[in-house]
């Protein structure tokens, strides 16, 4: 068969992801706080964008006021499936009517704006200042070093320090030990004992068991009575003879094992219940976690307005010099293609933020349309929506709505609430309408905090009870809910003493 070479053309429709459709994605992605770092730094690297000075902008937020004609025009400008409305690589610079187009951008007379930086006034706020806590390592190898310990022991006390959890628990085998530091089984042991008498108590240990044991160890040198040690040492003998039938609440059998009534076994089940499971958590502190609102929901007259919150962001404009500069004739051919992708990619970025912000602004009218009765009422009339409903009401794509409500906050007058909060299943009920799966979460929390310690509700109960609201949920889907709380089963929450 001879081989041959001829052409052939084939007509598909593909989405091709240009860096103007890239860059408006990305953008639209971005939570307030990454939206501010994100646009000085842009304003930091291209010398065509500036600030423009507003000297009448306050720190009031910035409402979108838009007539029937304005929002078909809105609808135009959101994101688009393709980037049909930007640039394209093949356009020229001539073809970009800058002054019709971006007019709103350019600055007015004034030639030379402030510095393209951050403005110095806008001061950070004080909680960004707090200075660093020290760490569960730091507070124990501070206090190793305080101790009379030998130079080999000095050494493992930094390994065993260094191989706890942020809980505090060891996860490091005496054999790991003994094979990292290069000693004995003799030195390890000195180690984990001189480690372990470290505060926070009950530090270093390998299991449960052991950590709570070693509280206890803790409390019984500091017991100031002969019944308070009595108690201590039975709690002792609970936690490391008996602790299978502890965990499976066999309370008769300790009793007896321990010679005591069941009294006196409340006193020594509460020692234990009062000890810390997880000794290192409280110098596990989490990065500071800082939430600026997108957009405002206020109740006037009557109705509820959505308002961009654009107080912080940057107000760009195109550099009026360097525009002077392309327009003349005293650049070099390198020069003037420069500033021309400068120029491409500044009309591209301000264009990206105009669409970002009126998308959020659609989307927020969107939900606040569809949850009025929440904002009245509260938590118990919040209504079920999906991403399709959003979508279909404001004339986008599923996936559009999806990137905007990530990390995207509304500040109601319920409230501070993540836009993704108001999107979830429902429940049938009673009334023949869906009850928002939230709200079914709420009763099912209700209920068990209601409940006898003693007699939990069971799954099955707590179903009933649903019932007998008008809720409609089976008994499985009742246990989902309740592990996605992260509340235990009923066996698990009985408390018999």
């Amino acid at each position: 068969m001879a081989l041959e070479q001829r052409l052939q053309l084939k007509l598909a429709q593909r989405l091709v992801m240009t860096p103007s459709l890239q860059q408006a994605i990305k953008l639209l992605l971005l939570s307030r706080v990454e939206l501010e770092q994100s646009l000085s730094n842009e304003i930091l690297e291209n010398p065509m964008l500036e600030v423009e000075a507003d000297e009448e902008q306050g720190s009031e937020d910035v409402a979108v006021e838009t007539t029937a004609e304005d929002g078909e025009n809105a609808a135009e400008n959101s994101l688009p499936e393709s980037d049909s409305i930007l640039p394209s690589p093949e356009e020229s610079y001539a073809d970009i009517d800058v002054e019709a187009f971006f007019s709103d951008y350019l600055g007015g007379s004034v030639l030379e704006g402030p510095s393209m930086a951050v403005p110095e006034d806008r001061k950070s706020p004080i909680e960004n200042m707090l200075p660093a806590s020290s760490g569960l390592y730091e507070h124990l190898l501070w206090q190793l070093h305080l101790t009379d310990c030998s130079k080999g022991v000095l050494e493992a006390g930094e390994f065993v320090i260094g191989n706890l959890d942020e809980n505090g628990f060891l996860h490091a085998s005496d054999d790991e030990i003994m094979t990292a530091i290069g000693c004995d089984r003799a030195l390890v042991q000195e180690t984990l004992e001189i480690v372990r008498s470290l505060d926070p108590p009950g530090i270093a240990a390998r299991s449960l068991q052991e950590c709570l044991e070693l509280q206890i160890g803790f409390l019984i040198l500091g017991a100031e009575s002969e019944d308070e040690r009595a108690l201590l040492d039975r709690a002792r003998m609970l936690v490391t003879q008996h602790w299978e039938s502890f965990l499976h609440q066999r309370w008769e059998e300790i009793a007896q094992a321990l010679q005591v009534d069941l009294d006196i076994l409340r006193e020594v089940v509460g020692i234990i219940r009062r000890l810390e499971t997880k000794p290192g958590r409280k110098y596990h502190s989490e990065d500071n976690f800082f939430v600026e609102p997108d957009v405002f929901v206020r109740k006037v007259e009557g109705e509820y307005h959505v308002f961009l919150n654009d107080d912080g962001l940057p107000k760009l404009r195109i550099n009026r010099r360097y525009m002077r500069m392309l327009e003349g004739n005293g650049l070099d051919s390198q020069a003037a293609g420069y500033l021309r992708g400068k120029m491409r990619d500044a009309i591209w970025l301000m264009k990206s933020i105009d669409q970002r912000q009126r998308t959020v602004f659609k989307v927020a009218q969107s939900i606040v349309s569809f949850q009025t009765d929440f904002f009245d009422y509260g938590l118990e009339y919040l209504r079920p929506m999906v991403l399709r409903q959003v979508a279909e009401d404001i004339g986008m794509h599923e996936s559009t709505i999806s990137r905007v409500v990530t990390n995207k906050y509304m500040a109601t007058p319920r409230g501070l609430y993540p836009m993704k909060f108001f999107f979830h299943s429902g429940v049938d009920s009673a009334r023949g309408e869906n009850v928002s799966s939230l709200v079914v979460k709420d009763h099912i929390k209700r209920a068990i905090e209601q409940e006898d310690p003693k007699h939990p509700l069971s799954d099955s109960k707590i179903m009933k009870i649903l019932q007998r609201d008008g809720i409609r949920l089976a008994r499985r889907t009742v246990a989902k809910y309740r592990e996605e709380m992260g509340i235990a089963s009923s066996d698990k929450r009985r408390r018999a003493l």
